[in-house]
């Protein structure tokens, strides 16, 4: 049997010996938890916010560019349509050798000067809505502006020059909407980097 007295004698500081005590760990701080989670997330959205603003800009910028060239481009089928007038008008005019001008009574000059009036008119409202002829007479033959239909001897000029123009070329805006039917020299001594000029020049 044990002896109750045991226990009533024991030492208390003796009975604590048995008992071993753990170091108490303080719990996550949550304020410090939810600080992180809040800056990631401020990171996040600020990320998604600038990704949003460059796509609207890019977009502003796109639309903005497609409504300009829709402006400047979008007369391309009806100005084709037109150019075959300007033709038409152009070799009516062709059509008087320049003796029976000369020698026109004065209906005949009526009717010439008025076909030349209606031409003149016709190719400024296409100037007015960027369509613009040019003639590349003289100029080193460039194929992104020019169509060569034939050769000509011509010694004179550097091989590759345009000395005739058969149908003058259109231009809207920087594009070219009808290449120019021209001559090219050939024979002639090559073309220098200075005689080079690829640039159409704008006629009336």
């Amino acid at each position: 049997m044990t002896d109750p007295d045991l226990h009533k004698n024991r030492n208390p500081e003796q009975a604590s010996e048995g008992i071993v005590s753990k170091p108490y760990v303080m719990p996550d701080d949550p304020e410090q938890g939810s600080a992180e989670a809040l800056t990631k997330e401020l990171g996040e959205t600020r990320d998604k916010m600038l990704r949003t603003l460059a796509d609207m800009e890019n977009l502003r910028k796109r639309t903005s560019r497609e409504v300009s060239d829709a402006r400047t481009y979008g007369i391309t089928g009806f100005a084709r349509d037109v150019l075959e007038i300007a033709d038409n008008l152009q070799r009516a005019l062709d059509a008087v050798p320049a003796e029976a001008r000369a020698a026109a009574d004065p209906g005949l000059k009526a009717l010439i000067e008025g076909v030349e009036l209606t031409e003149r008119s016709l190719l400024n409202a296409l100037e007015k809505n960027g369509v613009k002829k040019f003639d590349p007479s003289g100029q080193k033959f460039d194929p992104n502006f020019q169509q060569a239909m034939y050769e000509v001897p011509d010694p004179s000029v550097p091989a590759g020059t345009v000395v005739q123009v058969v149908q003058a070329g259109f231009m809207i805006g920087d594009r070219v909407l009808r290449p120019a039917l021209v001559g090219v020299a050939k024979g002639g001594a090559k073309a220098t980097t200075a005689a080079n000029n690829n640039e159409p020049n704008s006629a009336s």
